[in-house]
């Protein structure tokens, strides 16, 4: 990747390998010292033991193929989301757009530990991914048999999970007690994640779109003080948004017994929503 993109010259190695990504420093030009986000085509969903059938799905952890044109429309939606927290007052990372797969960001800290033993099979905590809910839907419906494929979450459900090739879910007791984040933390937190997920779920709400749940990242800015911010992105690969969302006085949806599919395939349960909106369609409603 050095030397590929104008006035930017990156690492060979990449820093970070996501399931989506790859993060790069910039070690010449006028960005030098903070980092690129390559996005890649690359992405999540689960394939059908039966039939080989792929179905793409942001709420999965393994990467099952390419969507042709996925990671440049990823980083406008990134860049526009970004751009719209920043007239909101709500800080992220980000910085600027070095071209359509690209972009360039602050470098921070995700909120992680080191492993705290030498015993076999310990591990670090390498970064926190923080899903929050206005419906409930995938894992938790699969963790949560007895919710309703999107039942209304009351409060805006937030859950932080670990991430790695299986992403596990981890209580904020837990956080607080091995001293990852301190309470107060903890509430920062749980607040700005809520305060993110109310302007992306309005943003949508305006194009008459409803975003039944998502993911984000936080990390602590390496310069200045090490506020915890935005980082990572907002993009269709870690949304689910819907255009046939029917809420009854309860805000449960009165689509779902049409547009809501289980299966048990080999013990687990699979959830698909027949009226989930793709990423070209969530770029070509936002006007990107």
């Amino acid at each position: 990747m050095a030397g590929e993109m104008t006035d930017l010259v990156l690492s060979e190695i990449p820093i970070y390998v996501g399931k989506s990504k790859e993060v790069f420093e910039i070690i010449g030009g006028d960005f030098k010292g903070k980092y690129a986000f390559f996005y890649s085509d690359r992405a999540t969903g689960w394939r059908d033991s039966k039939t080989g059938e792929i179905h793409f799905d942001p709420g999965y952890d393994n990467v099952v193929g390419e969507i042709r044109g996925s990671g440049a429309i990823s980083c406008k939606v990134a860049k526009f989301f970004f751009e719209e927290l920043n007239k909101k007052g709500i800080i992220s990372h980000y910085i600027a757009t070095a071209n359509d797969n690209t972009l360039i960001v602050e470098p921070a800290i995700p909120i992680g530990m080191k492993a705290r033993s030498n015993f076999e099979g310990a591990a670090p905590l390498q970064n926190l991914e923080f899903t929050w809910r206005n419906q409930f839907m995938g894992s938790a419906v699969r963790r949560y048999p007895f919710l309703q494929p999107c039942g209304y979450a009351k409060n805006l459900a937030v859950e932080a999970w670990t991430k790695g090739k299986s992403d596990t879910l981890i209580t904020f007791e837990v956080l607080e007690a091995a001293g990852v984040m301190t309470k107060k933390e903890i509430s920062y937190t749980q607040n700005l994640v809520k305060d993110i997920a109310g302007v992306v779920t309005d943003i949508f709400h305006e194009k008459g779109l409803h975003v039944i749940d998502g993911k984000f990242e936080l990390g602590r800015l390496k310069e200045g003080s090490g506020e915890i911010v935005l980082i990572d992105e907002i993009s269709p690969a870690v949304l689910r948004v819907c255009n046939g969302y029917k809420p009854n006085e309860s805000r449960d949806c009165l689509a779902a017994g049409d547009c809501i599919e289980t299966r048990v395939i080999d013990n687990k349960l699979k959830i698909k929503a027949k009226n989930q909106v793709d990423e070209k369609e969530i770029a070509r409603i936002l006007g990107i």
